[in-house]
């Protein structure tokens, strides 16, 4: 009833502000009965506000392992609560969860990129970009040239370790946590199309959405893996 009641009287906050009330009075009912039904480990949910809220003043990333840090607290930990929903309490899906959780941190910040550009902000790290020679105005004029490229391919390769790690336990990891990765198809497939635009981070061609990705993710779960089997190696032997 006391939901019910929230509900109706936040139809009565402004329009600009009642998505944003709906959307907390979600989390907490939703994430409370979660914690309660499946025994959630509490620290999980806290690292992840934890981590965003720190993230709410536009924080920028000085090298890698800020980012991966970030991504850890926040997509590794959801990945973690995604495995203890799933009854899954193991070492090696943990281990695996981590990379992926950082794989899926780096691949956003990437993708998101041009996004943020528009808005003339950047959350790449600036340390591969001094290392190159790349500032934060080379990336908001969207310039393609050798050295953003450069950066581009160094963070992109970061990703890709984290996921090549992740494929490393997938013989130890119980076949009930698959379903907890099945990102890591999508997440392969962007770090494909990335190479083969040659790192270009605004090619239009990473801004289109693969229509066979759903038919992509019911292969894999069928199959039950949680990446692709024949990948090819030499699409990252350059940077490997």
């Amino acid at each position: 009833m006391a939901n019910h009641e929230g509900c109706l009287c936040s139809l009565l906050l402004p329009a600009e502000s009642r998505s944003s009330a709906f959307a907390l009075r979600a989390f907490n009912v939703e994430l409370a009965q979660a914690v309660r039904k499946h025994n959630l480990t509490e620290r999980w949910p806290v690292k992840i506000t934890d981590e965003r809220e720190k993230n709410l003043d536009d924080k920028v990333y000085h090298n890698i392992q800020e980012l991966g840090n970030y991504a850890k607290n926040t997509q590794s930990s959801l990945l973690y609560l995604t495995l203890e929903i799933l009854g899954i309490k193991d070492l090696h899906a943990d281990h695996a969860a981590n990379h992926v959780g950082k794989t899926q941190g780096i691949f956003t910040s990437l993708r998101a990129a041009p996004c943020h550009g528009s808005r003339r902000k950047l959350f790449l790290p600036m340390g591969i970009c001094m290392l190159h020679g790349v500032s934060q105005e080379d990336f908001l004029q969207k310039s393609q040239n050798e050295n953003v490229r450069d950066v581009v391919c160094d963070i992109a390769s970061q990703a890709h370790l984290h996921l090549k790690h992740a494929r490393s336990f997938h013989e130890s990891v119980p076949v009930k946590a698959f379903p907890a990765f099945a990102q890591t198809v999508a997440l392969e497939d962007y770090l494909k199309k990335i190479r083969q635009v040659d790192f270009d981070l605004f090619h239009p061609f990473l801004q289109q959405k693969n229509i066979l990705l759903p038919l992509s993710l019911y292969i894999q779960s069928r199959r039950k893996r949680y990446f692709f089997k024949k990948a090819k190696k030499e699409i990252w032997m350059a940077i490997s």
